[in-house]
């Protein structure tokens, strides 16, 4: 390694409390009075843990103690773990927190060297705690009980009401680009899948700052990359002041170099646990230049949110995980049913298109996004003889098929997450002229996003091979959905469905909505 580090660890309970150890190599702790960190408590085992230092930082590891190790609560079996400032390390039933974890700067490589070589006015660097307090002392830049303290509150406000990651951090870059006087700001997230930077939101600051951008403010990348980097790499917010070796910083991406970042603030996003991304502001050269008061604000904004932040991408992922799990059980149902392969997918395709040509809001475009795989999830209560039969279905099995409306509503009705969709899974054969199935509701009274998927569902069904039939031509299909008008669908989303015509000029093959 290039670098020396030191841990900092401070007991919080028992005979412990208040004791402290500074460790700048690896060591094992427990009960043996030959060990660095001596803990004399019968809880404890002779030699129950090892914290040593890695590449890849401090890290902690039982050796299969008798009452354990536990980290923030977590009991450890045998993987270690990477430890971070305001951790709790607990052995048996004394507990530690990791005070602080500092290092030496490292051996600068030949690509480090390129950054330091340029106009970094100031670094800072604090654990989230320190960064949070130092929202209420910030020399001349202390907020005054105006906008600044609105800003705090509003960022408040968003983190406790807004679920989806865009519109959070949407509403973060605009508050924070208004308190601190930016002509833009961008928020880069590290992707999970590749550890990289990945822009998520910009903001471009308000009509009436104008005339103070430069005519080349949107860039390919509106961010200066090279900064952000080396501000992820060290952990540190830094404050840069553009100069005439500029052209130099970021190569193709040539954010510094077109003058248009005169002046920039590029802020850690970070919780106790983890870095997350980048805050990244910047003013022109009309405008003054940020100062260390404005480092260490927006350095204490970016502590303020972060924690809303990483619940908003936990959400996203637990979102992404409950949509392939809808995706899979509507697979298990094209398993079983050999004549309709792909058609979940060309309905839930069709249905999104529908819903935003439809303007419809958020919520019910969520709703059908979900819900729409699943419209046949009762179809595996029906019968093979019935639902593989190859030949067309008598009455009698007919009525046996519309079932599957009831069953998926009461198999999705065990799912709390879905209780929302249960209208599109029992109500998509309705009709609006209260002929259809299971409940003859007529109009209105059919929830809109099962009339949406009816439509869909429809076309499809329509130029889908059977094998009693030959599927319509495309032309036909949207000549009987325009006949369907006021009797079996919504007549304003048939007039909906028809302006999108152009759209699906290449059925099966659907643009993503």
């Amino acid at each position: 390694m290039n670098k020396t580090s030191t841990i900092i660890l401070r007991g919080i309970n028992h005979n412990y409390n208040s004791t402290t150890w500074s460790l700048s190599e690896s060591t094992f702790v427990g009960r043996d009075k030959i060990l660095k960190v001596f803990l004399d408590d019968y809880s404890v085992s002779r030699k129950h843990a090892e914290i040593s230092l890695t590449k890849t930082g401090w890290q902690v590891r039982d050796l299969n103690s008798t009452n354990g190790t536990f980290i923030n609560g977590k009991k450890l079996s045998k993987e270690t773990f990477t430890l971070l400032p305001n951790d709790i390390v607990q052995f048996g039933e004394i507990a530690l927190k990791v005070e602080n974890i500092s290092d030496l700067p490292p051996t600068k490589s030949t690509e480090e060297s390129v950054t330091d070589d340029f106009n970094i006015e100031s670094v800072y660097s604090s654990n989230w705690d320190e960064s949070f307090k130092s929202l209420g002392v910030l020399g001349d830049r202390t907020p005054k009980a105006g906008e600044k303290i609105f800003a705090l509150l509003r960022a408040g406000h968003y983190l406790a009401n807004v679920e989806k990651q865009e519109e959070l951090l949407k509403n973060i870059l605009t508050d924070t680009v208004a308190v601190l006087d930016a002509q833009r700001g961008a928020i880069a997230l590290l992707s999970p899948t590749t550890n990289k930077l990945v822009l998520k939101a910009i903001e471009t600051g308000s009509e009436s700052n104008s005339k103070l951008k430069p005519s080349n403010l949107h860039l390919r990348i509106p961010y200066s990359d090279t900064i952000a980097q080396r501000c992820m790499a060290k952990g540190e917010s830094i404050l840069y002041k553009s100069s005439d070796d500029a052209k130099n910083i970021d190569g193709p991406t040539g954010s510094i170099s077109e003058g248009v970042m005169e002046s920039i603030l590029c802020v850690v996003l970070r919780t106790p646990r983890k870095k997350l991304g980048i805050l990244h502001l910047d003013r022109g050269p009309l405008q003054p230049n940020f100062t260390k008061d404005d480092l260490k604000l927006a350095d204490a904004l970016a502590s303020h949110v972060s924690s809303g932040i990483e619940c908003a991408m936990l959400l996203d992922k637990q979102r992404n995980l409950f949509l392939n799990t809808v995706t899979i059980l509507a697979q298990a149902v094209e398993l079983r049913d050999i004549y309709t392969g792909g058609h979940t997918n060309r309905v839930t395709a069709i249905a999104m298109l529908l819903a935003n040509e439809a303007k419809m809001k958020e919520e019910e475009l969520e709703k059908i996004r979900t819900g729409t795989p699943l419209h046949d999830i009762g179809k595996i209560g029906i019968d093979d003889a019935i639902l593989r039969k190859p030949s067309k279905l008598t009455p009698e099995e007919s009525e046996i098929m519309k079932q599957h409306t009831t069953k998926g509503a009461a198999i999705v009705m065990l799912v709390p997450d879905l209780i929302d969709i249960i209208p599109i899974v029992r109500s998509h054969h309705e009709r609006w002229d209260g002929k259809g199935y299971p409940d003859g509701l007529k109009g209105e009274k059919i929830p809109r996003i099962a009339r949406v998927v009816a439509i869909a569902d429809a076309m499809d069904a329509m130029v889908s091979d059977r094998p009693y039939r030959k599927g319509l031509p495309l032309e036909k299909a949207f000549e009987e959905i325009g006949k369907g008008r006021d009797t079996q669908f919504d007549p304003a989303l048939v007039d909906a469905f028809l302006n999108m015509r152009n759209l699906l000029d290449n059925y099966p093959e659907i643009p993503e909505s």
